[in-house]
């Protein structure tokens, strides 16, 4: 399946039923009246988050999404059936953009969350609403409302506990390989990968769910390279991993440079604020006083103390998810808040 985390698709909610001029017609009766019904309303347009999404791909082949209209008013005061609802099934993370792609309609990050995008029209007042004591045998009858039309964007965000971010060929789509059942590409050349990658990892009897996207260059946040449309996944998580290749020549320019586009990506919700652990990746490809080296000039930037990580040997992986864990943990009991003490009293 292909990845697609951004779509532009139009919708329209179904328009009302018209209401219906009609006459009671019935023998001995001579004059029965008005006993026309009103038009059902025609169908809404909804978004729905639902399990087992975690890709537009299917917004990709269908862009028009139209709810019926509503079925027209009858004689013998028969009032039409309002039509069925449209409903667009989402991923868990989905946004939804007007066609500006700037002013959010809704935001779904629960499954089983709806939202209205549009309403159906009303249907229209059959003869039988007009009837007066002046007017006992109104002719005419109301066309049902029209429905709402328009161009929106759904955009989806990952939601994932901890994001990998680096430099291309840090090592990062190794190590979700090597610490979960994901198979992303891994090759020798710079943006291998091409999407986010997502994969549940398992540490001491606990799980959480780790998001790999495509690598950041200088630049990534004005648009230049392939990161910074991939940059959004990495606003839901609550922990960064920042890998940093051993191979590199200046390793503290290679973590100021994602640093710099992290912070100056903004979009509102402050990426430089998340908590962040950093690994000095790769480290099987270089002898001990390299490292030595290459540690101390990176924990005197950053001003923490690398983890030493080598994917290829499972070297420091345990350490590294712990690590995560901790600050995953540590945000989770933040979420939920203070525990009750009576929520178990009888």
């Amino acid at each position: 399946m292909k990845f697609l985390d951004q779509a532009k698709v139009f919708i329209r909610s179904g328009d009302g039923g018209a209401g219906s001029v009609s006459f009671r017609r019935e023998k001995y009766i001579e004059f029965g009246g008005p006993d026309g019904g009103d038009g059902g309303r025609g169908g809404d347009v909804w978004a729905e988050c639902v399990d087992g999404l975690n890709t537009l791909i299917d917004y990709r082949y269908a862009q028009h999404f139209k709810a019926p209209t509503g079925v027209h008013g009858m004689g013998r005061n028969m009032t039409g059936k309002k039509s069925d609802d449209k409903i667009l099934q989402v991923p868990v993370g989905t946004q939804i953009f007007e066609e500006d792609n700037e002013t959010l309609i809704c935001d779904l990050t629960e499954v089983g969350q709806r939202f209205q995008l549009a309403r159906g029209g009303n249907g229209g007042f059959g003869n039988a609403h007009f009837k007066s004591s002046t007017n006992q045998a109104p002719r005419r009858a109301n066309p049902g409302q029209d429905g709402i039309e328009k161009w929106i964007w759904l955009r989806l965000k990952l939601i994932a506990d901890a994001g990998l971010v680096g430099l291309p060929n840090a090592g990062k789509s190794t190590f979700l390989a090597s610490v979960t059942s994901a198979k992303p590409k891994i090759a020798d050349y710079p943006f291998t990968t091409l999407h986010p990658n997502l994969g549940v990892v398992r540490i001491d009897q606990k799980e959480f769910v780790l998001a790999d996207i495509p690598g950041l260059i200088e630049g990534a946040h004005e648009g230049v390279g392939i990161g910074d449309r991939f940059l959004g996944h990495v606003e839901r998580t609550r922990v960064l991993l920042h890998l940093v290749s051993a191979r590199e020549e200046d390793v503290a320019h290679a973590y100021k440079v994602v640093r710099r586009e992290l912070d100056a990506y903004g979009n509102g919700l402050e990426l430089d604020q998340k908590a962040e652990v950093i690994a000095l990746s790769q480290t099987d490809t270089l002898l001990e006083d390299e490292l030595a080296e290459k540690a101390a000039a990176l924990e005197a930037v950053c001003g923490q103390k690398p983890i030493m990580l080598s994917s290829a040997t499972r070297s420091g992986i345990d350490d590294v998810l712990r690590a995560l864990m901790r600050h995953i943990q540590a945000q989770r009991k933040q979420e939920d808040g203070p525990e009750d003490p009576t929520r178990w009293e009888l």
